[in-house]
């Protein structure tokens, strides 16, 4: 007899997850993923601790970077049974006129775990079936991982890859990245993946040494540097690299007001500023320097599904690191882990991982 199905609710501000079974029954083109991993996002702590808008009604299983196995399916969706997928972190609906047009960030029909749908904070989810990623086992041994490693290209790496992406990097790019814990960190790789070099900024010592170990030509400090010292040091390291001192890549990932203003103080002639960090605190910025600049700046709400595959490519292809990023926790640990990230005292990305 299998153990019943339960997940951890948040039921209000601020207050612990409470523990909860249920049924995860499966209707028509849904599947109920068996969750090997859910990784806790900065996205996660906001929710519970900030009071950022929650579309769903309390109480919600938070969690939207999820990989598993699919367990049940609906009418339609046999195909998946028995297969490990990573479920997308933004589901659009497929149908509608924004995803028929390719924009399916924007779909106003989308749904994301632990935001407008129970969330993978659990034993199982149940998830439309149309878009998942399907992850090819042997290849996940071959690069040394497991299946819930790879939980966190449900958001912490896509993110980053379809940012990179859109924003146009290409062999001999230069692209800054501001904020490298987390998603900043995937971000470092992918864009090297795609040709640049890569500089770094960040407050934290061991996170700019470990960045400088996976992909960073160039690694600033941002408690050590102000911003008129911060461009002044990827000016000269452009001039002294033979690098573009003209339409940077700028990268802000860490979610932060003094981020966002860092990398806004980056901004050269036709640059390209990418918001991939979230944050309640507001900045003000003097918005004609995207006019004097000829530059453009970017929002980046999660990646389609049908990019995650390319993405994992990179993971499984050993050009994006995860395991130095990652720790694994047990789910019933969830509510000190919460804590913990919340005071900062983890360094890695936690994946809690469910047990019986």
């Amino acid at each position: 007899m299998q153990p019943p199905a339960y997940r951890w609710m948040m039921t209000a501000v601020k207050a612990p997850l409470v523990r909860s079974e249920f049924d995860p029954a499966v209707g028509a083109g849904e599947v109920a993923v068996a969750i090997a991993g859910c990784g806790v996002c900065h996205t996660d702590l906001g929710y519970l601790y900030d009071g950022v808008r929650l579309n769903h009604a309390l109480p919600l299983a938070l969690g939207h970077e999820i990989s598993g196995r699919v367990a049940a399916a609906g009418a339609g969706a046999e195909a998946w049974l028995g297969k490990s997928v990573i479920v997308p972190a933004v589901l659009p609906c497929g149908e509608c006129a924004l995803c028929r047009r390719g924009r399916g960030t924007i779909c106003r029909h989308q749904k994301m775990p632990g935001n407008d749908i129970q969330g993978g904070f659990a034993s199982h989810i149940v998830v439309p079936a149309r878009g998942l990623c399907p992850v090819d086992e042997a290849r996940l041994a071959a690069a040394g991982l497991g299946l819930a490693d790879v939980s966190v290209v449900a958001d912490a790496v896509t993110t980053p890859y379809q940012a990179v992406r859109r924003a146009g990097v290409g062999p001999g790019a230069l692209a800054i990245v501001v904020g490298v814990g987390g998603v900043g960190g995937y971000a470092v790789q992918i864009a090297k993946a795609f040709g640049a070099t890569v500089v770094a900024i960040d407050v934290d010592p061991a996170k700019l040494a470990q960045i400088a170990r996976c992909g960073a030509a160039l690694t600033l400090n941002a408690r050590e540097l102000d911003g008129r010292a911060l461009k002044g040091a990827v000016q000269s390291f452009a001039k002294a690299e033979h690098l573009p001192e003209t339409e940077w890549f700028i990268f802000e990932c860490s979610g932060t007001a003094a981020g966002q203003l860092t990398a806004y103080g980056l901004v050269v002639h036709g640059a390209t500023l990418s918001v991939v960090g979230f944050t309640l605190d507001k900045v003000e910025v003097r918005l004609s320097n995207l006019m004097a600049f000829d530059a453009r700046a970017l929002g980046n709400w999660g990646c389609p599904p049908e990019l995650y595959p390319a993405a994992l490519d990179l993971v499984l292809d050993g050009r994006v690191a995860i395991k130095p990023f990652v720790e694994q926790r047990p789910l019933g640990e969830i509510n000190e882990v919460f804590d913990a990230v919340h005071r900062h005292e983890l360094k890695r990305r936690v994946v809690l991982v469910p047990t019986a």
